[in-house]
């Protein structure tokens, strides 16, 4: 970016009070590493559910994130807020909720809805940092942020399946598509296990390139967002990752069933999943398939753990270490056939916690993890707060870095979820022991509710909403629900 258009940028955030500006220009960046900000090193990772050994899961083989959280620390209970990608990602991006950012789907670019709103990386960009995309970050590209990267996002040009037949079978689908005048719906296999190297597929590419752009901004302070597809669909990585877990050892959901007294509007088809081949157009997977796809999901897994391995590695070989602070989460959870369901879409437990971990070189309580209630809203005010930035007056989340320094202190009570069904919107907030979710018209009609208490049904799979035992914890969490995250907020 040129330093006229990054002075606009600023300008525009001096006059919205939102900038406490570092640096004059990119001439002065060339302080000593001991009296420049903090660097951020910002990862996302898409469909990656908290399956993870660090959080709890043990058969899972994630040694860097694990590393990482040794290092830092593990949220534990962190609830993206709406679990689909665009809307998860342009509310965490701007620290505020759908209601607020009104992208509630997968159609609505950030900009078309909230053109006036600082992001997460405008806000370091605007602050002197040499703010950098690569990978999905946004859901839309460029089309979601164009004004806060120093340079244009990057992207890796490959495509998600390595096989040269189906490669060449997905690009005669596109031609057709094209030459009719409409978009590609191809998907090709769900899963491939191919003996490849890593970089023959695109979060390969995307930690390759990280290595290069983190080298080129060592002696600059930096905000360098990497973002990785896998384990979104297809599950396509190297074949070793497969083999880390044997076919005989993967183990199916043990509730594939319909919650008892669950209402439909919970409930979804996962058509993102049956839009791959081999999955039946309605009805349920057969175990084989079943177990095909969580196997494929856990290599997915373990192999993006590996290329954010490659960029720790990357960091302390370059000595940044002790001057970088360094995030990642998954833009939401995922169903493994949990309910009967696959992919995210819903409001239950399994599709919106999400897996958050932090480690920034001053805190006081490294490697503790912390069970407090945390939202991916609340991201933006944390790096903030680290890296010594002003809090636009915009943002809905709170700075986690207290967790950070005592993982066990007071916190909020409640965090917030949501998802449309059409005309309806399913609120859902979690308390420490309840999941209660409100099927709401716009009129604020409740046309059907849910309640799930963790402490005697983790797995969600019974609805006690409607009992009338059940009617004065209902009554008492739509109170709550109603007074909303404003009234849910930590003690100082």
């Amino acid at each position: 970016m040129s330093i006229s258009r990054r002075r606009f940028v600023q300008a525009g955030l001096l006059a919205s009070g939102g900038l406490t500006a570092l640096f004059s220009d990119s001439d002065s960046r060339a302080d000593a590493p001991a009296n420049r900000p903090m660097n951020v090193l910002f990862i996302a990772v898409d469909d990656m559910r908290p399956q993870l050994n660090c959080f709890g899961h043990e058969r899972m083989i994630s040694p860097n994130l694990d590393r990482l959280a040794a290092r830092g620390t593990a949220f534990q209970r962190t609830y993206c807020q709406q679990a689909v990608c665009a809307p998860s990602r342009a509310s965490l991006l701007t620290g505020m909720r759908p209601d607020s950012t009104r992208v509630w789907d997968l159609n609505t670019p950030l900009p078309t809805t909230r053109p006036d709103v600082v992001t997460l990386p405008g806000h370091f960009l605007a602050n002197g940092y040499e703010a950098v995309s690569m990978g999905k970050i946004y859901h839309h590209g460029k089309r979601d942020d164009p004004n806060s990267w120093s340079l244009e996002p990057w992207y890796p040009k490959t495509s998600s399946h390595a096989d040269p037949k189906t490669r060449e079978e997905g690009r005669l689908a596109r031609e057709e598509a094209r030459k009719a005048g409409k978009e590609s719906e191809w998907r090709g296999p769900a899963t491939e296990c191919l003996d490849v190297p890593d970089e023959t597929y695109p979060d390969g590419l995307t930690a390759a390139h990280a290595i290069e752009e983190m080298r080129r901004l060592k002696d600059r302070p930096f905000f360098l967002a990497a973002g990785f597809l896998r384990p979104h669909l297809p599950f396509a990585c190297p074949k070793r990752y497969w083999d880390m877990y044997p076919e005989d050892t993967i183990s199916l959901a043990n509730n594939p069933f319909r919650p008892e007294d669950c209402p439909d509007i919970a409930l979804h088809t996962w058509g993102e999943l049956r839009a791959y081949y081999e999955i039946p157009k309605a009805g349920p997977l057969s175990d084989d398939k079943a177990r095909e796809l969580i196997r494929g999901y856990y290599a997915c897994t373990t192999f993006t753990d590996t290329q954010i391995g490659k960029l720790l590695d990357e960091v302390d070989n370059l000595g940044l270490r002790d001057n970088t602070v360094v995030v990642v989460w998954g833009d939401h959870g995922w169903n493994l056939g949990e309910h009967g369901l696959w992919c995210k879409h819903c409001n239950f437990e399994t599709s919106v916690h999400s897996p958050l971990i932090i480690s920034s070189p001053n805190q006081a309580a490294p490697g503790r993890p912390t069970t407090a209630l945390c939202e991916f809203v609340d991201i933006y005010p944390t790096l903030c707060d680290i890296c010594g930035l002003s809090l636009p007056p915009h943002l809905e989340g709170t700075s986690l870095k207290p967790l950070m320094d005592d993982p066990g202190r007071p916190w909020k009570p409640a965090a917030f979820s949501q998802y449309p069904r059409g005309k309806v919107m399913g609120y859902t907030m979690r308390t420490d022991r309840y999941r209660y979710t409100e099927w709401q018209q716009k009129d604020k009609t409740v046309v059907a509710r849910e309640l799930y208490d963790h402490q005697t049904d983790p797995g969600e799979n019974v609805n006690i909403a409607n009992r009338p035992d059940a009617a004065e914890t209902v009554a008492q969490l739509g109170r709550m629900l109603s007074d909303g995250w404003q009234a849910a907020k930590p003690p100082a």
